[in-house]
């Protein structure tokens, strides 16, 4: 029944109001062509059934009594129906019919139930087509079957109709008829193939193999049932053009069962299965280079262990990370970083052989698979390969871009026999690779796995520390030069941890960069410093401004002047008691962000530093327009003055310049009295180190502040250091 025609409707509904839900449930039909006419009962029904009206009517609408009425009187009302018009669909609306109701009603001649609960403008519609359509195609298939001469006509406006194409044959497999989609699909028209043998018209092989595929009709008509085509099925048609199908074939019977000729009913899937592959491409490929992604390695690598097995040949699995990747990332942006990783997979690929799989592991990081290789040795061969073609830059738009690789190496079966062990020796051989410089290969060994279990081990905890409050914060003393008086203090941060004692920065600091940790870790300790020295200053102690140290993660958060300002606001510190120092190398990533940064920093009325100044590479045109305090002169200059001349000699020009910016000039480290005297006679203003004191806890600190700013190691004006703490 097509939707274009109308269908007319008798509802038997006692319930009006219920009536009028139908009206508007089929009224508000996108197409509203529906037709209804209502009646309260089973009589009226068939009264209008039985008038000339009858042969209108082509769907009753139902609403029966109770189940136990209708098993009482036998479905009575639906044989009546059926008897006044025998084609007429019959559609019952059920709300609480029982699955033995439904079922017996459907026997009885019901077509079909609809729950009266979903019964809306989308629902009941789409019911009713349903119910047309399957008679459509009842009466489709009757025609064929058992009026073919005479309905034949019929049946190819039918055929033509349809989106599917159909292909007819007589018993003999000789065509008899194709439907317009048929001759598009094929390259026959019906005239050209009629009579001709199936396999000439419909001429269908294994998409793989291209070897003949089984001819369905003639099965199905020797068998006498329905045949569904093979999968992977592909017809080729007369002028070229191929074609991946699907479909059935079923034979075609008069009354008695005789079999007259096949039906065969198919349809271009070449599309569809042109997405699927490309929707199983993307789950197994990296999108940004195109290379296989984590999943398809480790499908491949366990391919490749069992081939080693069976040959006794080893798998070789290479580790690679892009060294200092995030600082091109960082300072050029992500597009360029992306260009840069393209280049880097295409060079990658190049040097390895065809049977070898590179893929990206993620991020920076990428994995190549070296298959059946004879001795470790091919996969170092390969490895100083990938170092040595990394050597030349990379030209990504105008940039010229120097990237070097870390890589480690495990070997199948020495390293492992799984694929998980393999991939996690190489990740821990190439964590080894960086920390030993970056730009070099390391073969896995055992003891690698100490540092990786370690490793993890810090990751854990960092997760929980926040959490617990293992963190703590001790302050070491800033020292006006000609006063010997505290000026300032620096927050330093400790981990209590609770198995492994009192940790230090260097301990865990970098393996939080690595996991993302240092933002909230950052955020903690601005936290902690302001409501610190704000408890002190409620508590009228004559407090110093303390400084913290930013953090390139925090530096590029974009929340983080937010974050200043809420702290600030929370703990009601006044901001000039609060000074942010921030690496020379750090602020010259992005020169021109870092400058809006530290004007909006100091807006907010903040004291700034630039920590180890001298160990970077500032220019002097972005020092000037750095709004900053202070220059703190790097502990590597302190530490070697005396053994290397240059080093005083950098240590004046700091000083001077400060000095020529206004700036104050503070000199870290500071560990000797040697050192003291010569920072001293050089006249630089503030000092810090443990000639002075080491970070104190917050007690210990505020004890200092009590005393009157006293430091007893200026009283001796001497220190022989036995221990140093490096912080």
């Amino acid at each position: 029944m097509p939707y274009t025609i109308q269908t007319n409707i008798l509802l038997i509904e006692e319930d009006p109001v219920y009536s009028r839900h139908i009206h508007k449930a089929l009224a508000n039909h996108k197409d509203s062509s529906f037709k209804i006419e209502w009646v309260r009962n089973l009589t009226d029904a068939l009264i209008c059934l039985n008038s000339a009206r009858k042969s209108q009517i082509e769907v009753v609408l139902l609403d029966p009594p109770s189940p136990e009425k209708m098993f009482a009187d036998d479905f009575l009302a639906i044989d009546l129906l059926l008897h006044a018009v025998p084609n007429v669909l019959i559609l019952l609306l059920c709300r609480d019919c029982t699955e033995e109701f439904i079922h017996r009603a459907m026997v009885r001649g019901a077509h079909d139930c609809i729950c009266k609960d979903h019964i809306d403008s989308y629902w009941l519609p789409r019911a009713l087509r349903s119910l047309a359509e399957r008679k459509m195609n009842r009466l489709v298939v009757q025609a064929i079957e058992t009026e073919l001469c005479d309905e034949k006509r019929r049946a190819q406006a039918t055929f033509n109709a349809l989106a599917d194409a159909v292909l007819v044959t007589d018993v003999m497999g000789r065509v008899d008829y194709l439907n317009s989609t048929a001759e598009a699909m094929t390259g026959w028209t019906t005239e050209e193939a009629f009579g001709k043998p199936l396999e000439e018209v419909f001429s269908i092989v294994e998409s793989s193999t291209r070897q003949v595929s089984e001819n369905p009709i003639l099965r199905a008509i020797a068998e006498n049932r329905r045949i569904t085509l093979a999968i992977n099925t592909l017809l080729l048609c007369n002028r070229g053009s191929e074609y991946i199908i699907e479909g059935f074939s079923t034979p075609i019977r008069n009354n008695e069962t005789c079999v007259l000729g096949g039906i065969i009913v198919f349809r271009d899937i070449s599309e569809s299965r042109l997405i699927a592959s490309k929707m199983a491409y993307l789950a197994q490929h990296d999108t940004l280079t195109g290379l296989p992604n984590r999943l398809l390695l480790t499908e491949r690598l366990s391919q490749a262990m069992t081939m080693a097995y069976r040959s006794h040949k080893q798998v070789a699995l290479l580790f690679l990370d892009l060294d200092r990747f995030k600082h091109i990332n960082d300072s050029l942006g992500h597009a360029v970083g992306d260009e840069l990783l393209k280049s880097v997979a295409e060079r990658l690929v190049s040097c390895v052989r065809a049977s070898d799989t590179v893929c990206r592991q993620g991020g920076d990081e990428f994995v190549i698979l070296l298959t059946e290789i004879e001795r470790p040795e091919d996969a170092s061969f390969t490895a100083e390969k990938l170092l040595a073609s990394f050597s030349l830059p990379h030209m990504i738009d105008i940039h010229e871009l120097h990237i070097t690789l870390s890589i480690g190496i495990s070997i199948y079966p020495a390293d492992g026999t799984t694929a998980e062990l393999l991939m996690q020796n190489a990740d821990a051989a190439m964590y080894h690779a960086k920390a030993i410089g970056r730009n070099n290969l390391q073969f896995f060994k055992a003891e690698m796995n100490a540092r990786a279990v370690q490793r993890s081990f810090i990751e854990a905890g960092l997760r929980r520390a926040n959490k617990q409050k293992e963190f703590v914060l001790h302050y070491q003393p800033k020292v006006d030069i000609l006063s010997d008086r505290v000026m300032g203090a620096e927050a330093f941060l400790r981990w209590q941890h609770p198995t492994l004692g009192l940790l230090y920065p260097a301990d865990f600091l970098t393996v939080a960069e690595e996991c993302g940790l240092m933002i909230p870790i950052g955020a903690w300790v601005l936290q902690q410093a302001c409501q610190q020295f704000r408890n002190w200053l409620n508590a009228g102690l004559q407090i110093v401004p303390v400084a913290i140290n930013i953090s390139a993660s925090e530096l590029k958060n974009k929340n983080f002047i937010a974050g200043v300002n809420q702290v600030l606001k929370d703990t009601g510190l006044p901001p000039y008691y609060l000074e942010m120092e921030f690496t020379e190398t750090i602020l010259m990533r992005d020169a021109e962000f870092s400058v809006k940064l530290l004007e909006s920093l100091k807006a907010i009325g903040l004291q700034l530093a630039i920590d180890d100044f001298g160990a970077g590479y500032s220019s002097l045109s972005y020092l000037k327009k750095f709004p900053v305090d202070t220059l703190k002169i790097d502990r590597s200059f302190i530490d070697g003055f005396s053994a290397d001349a240059e080093n005083a000699t950098v240590i004046s020009a700091v000083i001077g310049m400060g000095r020529n910016l206004k700036q104050r000039v503070l000199a870290e480290g500071v560990e000797t009295g040697e050192q003291y005297a010569f920072i001293r006679t050089q006249r630089c203003g503030e000092a810090q180190g443990l000639y002075f004191s080491k970070p104190l806890p917050a007690d210990e600190f505020v004890s200092l502040l009590k005393g009157n700013n006293s430091l007893p190691g200026l009283s001796v004006r001497k220190r022989t250091d036995d221990t140093l703490v490096k912080d």
